[in-house]
C-alpha cells in the first residue's frame, strides 16, 4: 500500500474549512488503500501564533518530523500549511532531496493585513509564501481563479485540487428536530466569527425577518454585544443539528472578501439554500449569479434577490463538488510527479 505523510499546522480543536478538508480527505485516502500519517501540532508543545491565536505554533518540532519521515519512508509527502511544521518539513525535504507537494488554502497576507491593521508586511508575506511553495514539486489550489492570481505573483507549478461537499449529509431536513419559529425570511452566516470574515458588514445589513450567526471565534463576544439585538448568535453547531438549522433558513450571506474558496457556500447550496456574496475570489468561482445565488457589492440587494431563487438549482450546483472527485484529483496530483 502507498504511504503518504500529511503535514498540517491546522488541527483540532480548530473548526474551519481546512480542518473539514483534512478530515474527509484522510478518511477517503484510507478507504482507497493509502496508509496516512499526519504530522500535526498535537504532537508537540505549542504557543499561540501572533495575530492568529486560534492557530498554535509548535516548538522544537524539527527532529521529530525528521524521525517520522525516516520511520515511515513515505511514497508521498504533502504539506497542507505554511506554518512552523510546514517550514521544518520543507527544510528537511530540501536537505535530503525528498520530493514534496504543498497546498495553498489560505490568503494569509490578506488575513494579516486585516488583523494587524497594517499592510506593512503584505508584500513580505507573499514573498515568503512564494519562496515556500516554489520549492515543492506541485502546489495545489482550489480554483482556476486562485491559480491565475498566484501565477501572476510568481508562483510555479500550480495544479487544481477541487474542494468538495458531502451531499449525502448536507441535505435539507424533512424531519427537523429544531422547534424554533424564526420570523421569516431567515438569513444566516455560517463559519468562523473572525475579523477577516467581514461579518460586521452582514450584521449591519437592514434585512427583513431574522439574521442568524452560526459559528464561533475570537470576534463573537464583541459582535454579540454590539449586534445582539439585531441578530441571533447561535454558536458552533455540527452534525444533524447544523443541517436542521440550515434547513430552517432561506438565504446564506457570505460577506468575506478574503476566502480562496468558501466551503460553507457549497454546504448551504447542498441544502438547497441560495447564497448572497460579493463578486470576489471564492464566491464567484462557485455562484452562478441569478441561478443559485447573487453576487453584488450591495449584500442587502443580493440577499433579497436570493429569495426568488430555486432551491433545486442550488442543490444541482453542489452536486458538482463530490468528495470522490476531489480525492481522485489529489491522488492524480501526487502520482504524476
Amino acid at each position: 500500500m502507498k504511504k503518504i505523510v500529511i503535514i498540517t499546522d491546522v488541527w483540532y480543536p480548530q473548526v474551519n474549512g481546512v480542518m473539514t478538508i483534512l478530515e474527509k480527505t484522510i478518511e477517503l485516502l484510507e478507504k482507497k488503500g493509502f496508509i496516512v500519517t499526519v504530522i500535526h501540532p498535537g504532537l508537540f508543545k505549542t504557543i499561540p501564533m501572533p495575530f492568529y491565536s486560534e492557530i498554535r505554533t509548535p516548538l522544537f518540532s524539527r527532529n521529530k518530523i525528521k524521525q517520522i519521515l525516516k520511520k515511515e519512508n513515505p511514497d508521498h509527502i504533502h504539506i497542507i500549511t505554511e506554518g512552523m511544521l510546514g517550514l521544518n518539513t520543507r527544510s528537511i525535504c530540501n536537505k535530503y532531496n525528498l520530493k514534496f507537494t504543498s497546498s495553498y488554502h489560505t490568503h494569509f497576507p490578506e488575513y494579516l493585513k486585516i488583523r494587524s491593521g497594517t499592510g506593512l508586511f503584505y508584500d513580505s508575506v507573499y514573498k515568503y509564501l512564494r519562496w515556500f511553495h516554489n520549492a515543492s514539486v506541485k502546489t495545489m489550489v482550489a480554483t482556476e481563479d486562485l491559480k491565475n492570481e498566484l501565477q501572476e505573483r510568481g508562483f510555479n507549478d500550480l495544479v487544481i485540487w477541487p474542494c468538495a461537499v458531502d451531499t449525502d449529509f448536507f441535505v435539507k431536513s424533512k424531519n427537523n428536530t429544531i422547534n424554533i419559529n424564526f420570523q421569516k425570511p431567515v438569513f444566516f452566516y455560517l463559519g468562523r466569527v473572525a475579523e477577516e470574515k467581514n461579518i460586521e458588514e452582514y450584521l449591519k445589513c437592514h434585512l427583513p425577518g431574522t439574521k442568524l450567526v452560526i459559528g464561533d471565534g475570537p470576534e463573537r463576544k464583541k459582535l454579540e454585544k454590539q449586534y445582539g439585538g439585531k441578530a441571533i448568535f447561535i454558536g458552533y453547531k455540527k452534525g444533524k443539528e447544523l443541517v436542521d438549522l440550515i434547513s430552517l433558513c432561506d438565504v446564506m450571506v457570505f460577506p468575506s472578501r478574503t476566502d480562496t474558496f468558501g466551503l460553507t457556500i457549497i454546504e448551504a447550496m447542498s441544502c438547497g439554500i441560495p447564497v448572497a456574496a460579493h463578486d470576489v475570489m471564492g464566491p464567484r468561482d462557485i455562484i452562478s449569479s441569478g441561478v443559485d445565488g447573487f453576487l453584488d457589492e450591495d449584500l442587502v440587494k443580493a440577499a433579497t434577490k436570493c429569495l426568488t431563487l430555486s432551491g433545486e438549482n442550488c442543490r444541482n450546483k453542489a452536486m458538482n463538488y463530490s468528495w470522490d472527485n476531489s480525492v481522485e484529483s489529489l491522488i492524480s496530483n501526487l502520482t504524476q510527479i
